[in-house]
């Protein structure tokens, strides 16, 4: 299996789950500065000229959240579950995608991704709304939070990686992870993790 990958929110998360389940995966770095994501090689690979993607023979996947899911299964882990808990995982993902990393993921682009490209300052209206936004949903992680380990309780799913996607780069995003108790006792505990701490491959880490 190859994943391909750049050092960005999406790729974080599913080369955290490669190395979480132990995948054979091997990392191969797609290079978004120089724009190979935009070439035909590439494209060729996955058409949306978008990392991650992860090949497995005959097969592509896209999309961080179904190589999380795909990887996990292929690897028997629980980590993508069974059964009732497999819709609750489903909930979180959607919830995410719609709410949650939604507006940190625009904290990220602005404060990260924009200095690194050297695409101007951060726009000041999308900061804003995208902290309150933040706030809002954060709020809602924060109680649900209390008393779990986890986002289902005691078992570690690919809907913790996803939700806290944007969670290492807080202070450089400037998402007000502060103010959120339970979600930084979470977070806490996914970096006690060295496949979500450091999952990158090292030679190729930013």
């Amino acid at each position: 299996m190859k994943l391909y990958y750049a050092e960005t929110l999406n790729p974080r998360k599913a080369c955290a789950a490669a190395r979480y389940v132990g995948a054979p995966v091997e990392f191969v770095h797609v290079d978004l500065k120089s724009g190979e994501h935009r070439k035909p090689p590439f494209l060729s690979i996955n058409p949306n000229g978008k990392v991650p993607v992860l090949e497995d023979g005959e097969n592509r996947v896209w999309e961080a959240n179904a190589i999380m899911g795909y990887l996990a299964r292929s690897a028997g882990s629980d980590f993508w579950p069974s059964g009732a808990r497999q819709i609750d995982v489903l909930r979180w993902l959607s919830w995410d995608a719609q709410h949650f990393s939604r507006h940190a993921s625009t904290l990220y682009f602005e404060h990260v991704i924009k200095p690194i490209f050297h695409l101007g300052p951060p726009d000041e209206i999308a900061t804003k709304e995208a902290t309150g936004q933040v706030r809002q949903y954060a709020r809602v992680l924060d109680d649900h939070l209390r008393d779990r380990a986890y986002l289902l309780g005691d078992v570690l799913t690919i809907a913790d990686f996803a939700v806290a996607a944007a969670l290492p780069y807080a202070e450089q995003a400037q998402i007000p992870l502060a103010e959120f108790p339970e979600v930084r006792r979470w977070h806490d505990r996914l970096n006690g993790l060295a496949a979500w701490r450091e999952p990158f491959p090292q030679a190729a880490a930013a």
